[in-house]
């Protein structure tokens, strides 16, 4: 039983029952579920995972105080807090998680304003372009169990993708980094004796290609330590993540080096292609760089094509 199960599954046993019993005039504006900060809620938890921040709890999302005032959150922390503390073998912990707390009762504009800068999850073309995507990726993971009132729902849904001309700055922006990085400087690096520098221009190529594949696929790339196993799992390009892997942890021998640049060759056209297939460019050639370009010429809002090219990574 994986995290989100396990909250489901003491939510209904207990959440649930305690809510239609104590609170049922409160049910129409509640919602609740989990999401948010934590690998069981992007279902990526494990034995390992259980070590902390691990618990069978879920989040109570409350709409303002002009809907469900003070005294009734009071009331529904009340009731929160005696629920069993234990629950399949899992125990709730009795300290605040690192980082605050995240399952109980949250007040709906806390939540987003916390994770995006914005109560109402509407954001400005700034925010979205400056917003770091792993909150993105924890305002709009996991499952909702219900949302009686419909106000997560709709934050959710306005949030479940970068606008068009968001994504399109930032895959530029991460193709020109993918060209300097893997296709120019890596090969130049070795050739000045520099083997650390050419490393962190594999780091460099393999992060930005991560990020590329993820736009590529309309996902939000989540937090670091997660994003090869949401790699591997995206309908479009995923095999690429093996090939990062052993860009990573290989060495830089003169035999290997010349693997690695074909492999860094390959992990470029394959993304060329898929700009290709969704219509993302009009260059027809193997160089990233003009990619790049490309695809930022296509932006329409001028005043975001007209940014940096690196202003969204």
């Amino acid at each position: 039983m994986n995290g989100i199960e396990l909250s489901k599954a003491y939510f209904e046993a207990y959440g649930l029952p305690m809510l239609q019993e104590q609170f049922p005039e409160l049910l129409p504006y509640l919602a609740a579920g989990l999401f948010g900060s934590g690998s069981e809620c992007f279902g990526f938890d494990d034995a390992v995972s259980t070590d902390h921040d691990f618990e069978p709890g879920f989040c109570l999302f409350l709409p303002g105080e002009e809907v469900v005032d003070r005294r009734a959150a009071f009331q529904l922390e009340r009731a929160y807090a005696k629920l069993p503390r234990e629950f399949n073998g899992f125990e709730r912990p009795r300290l605040s998680p690192v980082g605050g707390a995240r399952r109980g009762v949250l007040r709906i504009d806390e939540f987003f304003a916390e994770k995006l800068g914005a109560a109402d999850g509407i954001l400005t073309t700034e925010q979205w372009l400056s917003v770091p995507e792993q909150a993105l990726a924890e305002a709009t993971n996991g499952l909702l169990f219900f949302d009686n009132y419909g106000a997560v729902t709709q934050i959710r849904q306005g949030l479940a993708a970068y606008p068009e001309d968001i994504r399109k700055k930032k895959l530029a922006g991460n193709l020109l980094l993918m060209a300097q990085s893997g296709q120019y400087n890596y090969k130049r690096c070795l050739d000045h004796g520099e083997e650390a520098a050419a490393q962190l221009a594999v780091f460099e190529f393999v992060n930005s290609a991560t990020a590329a594949i993820f736009l590529l696929n309309k996902q939000y790339k989540p937090y670091y330590k997660w994003s090869f196993r949401a790699l591997r799992a995206l309908p479009k390009l995923s095999l690429e993540a093996e090939i990062m892997e052993y860009l990573l942890t290989t060495g830089n021998d003169a035999a290997t080096a010349e693997e690695k640049y074909y492999a860094i060759e390959g992990i470029a056209a394959d993304v060329i292609d898929e700009l290709a297939e969704q219509a993302l460019t009009k260059a027809i050639c193997g160089d990233l760089e003009k990619h790049a370009y490309s695809v930022n010429d296509g932006i329409e809002d001028g005043a975001v094509r007209n940014l940096h090219i690196l202003a969204a990574v």
